[in-house]
């Protein structure tokens, strides 16, 4: 089935959401996101995705004791991925010995492609590539710069890399409740191998159905914040609708 991933976005230390990735628009749902973890731990979800908003802008861990307080307060029975200032081989190891199931680099995919092989290398299955787009073009430094990229051909460059996972984030939807992009994210799908987590603008309970559409098959699942924040998705109905697809 379709994997559900709900956010937890950290910024100074609180769980946040951004509207189109800015900043100065964030709103905290929880002060403590080691509880908001265990929260949709008690859910049911068995993974998570969290984003370290602060550490995306200075290209270093800003948020690192949050993370370390979610993964202890999940012990291993969520699968927890992160992405935001992850930059060197030497944060890739230092984060998946602290139990990360997987990290995602973004801003290094397209400024040092070479180390993000070498981490897939060494660490199979345990690294994606996050790709962030704005207008179709790939956005780096915490969405702060757009590139002359397309998703596509970042994308392309990690084929047979041991690269897990795209998680592909439209920009434009992000944080605003426009539903998902699921032309250009199921086109990016279709034009790899690699499997692509859909990210940015889930909406709605008809999102988590379209999502466990036969055309949507070859995503990975979704990544899910402000509408399970704000109860327009009811997180236990999502999974059962999840777990009765495909």
């Amino acid at each position: 089935m379709p994997i559900l991933f709900p956010a937890i976005d950290l910024k100074d230390g609180a769980c946040v959401r951004l509207k189109l990735g800015d900043m100065a628009e964030a709103t905290v749902y929880n002060a403590d996101p080691a509880a908001q973890a265990r929260a949709f731990l008690d859910t049911g979800f068995s993974h998570l995705h969290v984003v370290d908003l602060n550490g995306a802008f200075a290209g270093k861990a800003v948020n690192g004791a949050a993370v370390e307080a979610i993964l202890s307060a999940v012990g291993g029975a969520m699968k927890v991925q992160l992405g935001g200032g992850i930059r060197t081989l030497d944060d890739v190891e230092r984060w998946l010995d602290k139990g990360l199931s997987r990290v995602i680099l973004g801003t290094v995919a397209v400024r040092d492609p070479a180390l993000v092989k070498e981490a897939a290398r060494r660490h199979p299955g345990r690294v994606a590539v996050g790709i962030d787009a704005k207008g179709g073009k790939v956005a780096v430094e915490g969405w702060a710069e757009t590139s002359e990229l397309s998703a596509v051909e970042l994308a392309k460059r990690f084929e047979d890399s041991g690269v897990s996972a795209i998680v592909y984030t439209d920009i434009d939807r992000d944080g605003v409740l426009a539903g998902i992009n699921w032309e250009a994210t199921i086109g990016l799908a279709e034009a790899i191998s690699i499997p692509v987590i859909a990210s940015g603008g889930l909406a709605s309970m008809a999102d988590i159905e379209r999502l466990a559409a036969p055309d949507a098959g070859k995503l990975e699942g979704a990544i899910s914040g402000r509408a399970l924040y704000d109860g327009r998705i009811d997180g236990a109905q999502a999974l059962a609708l999840l777990s009765a697809s495909r």
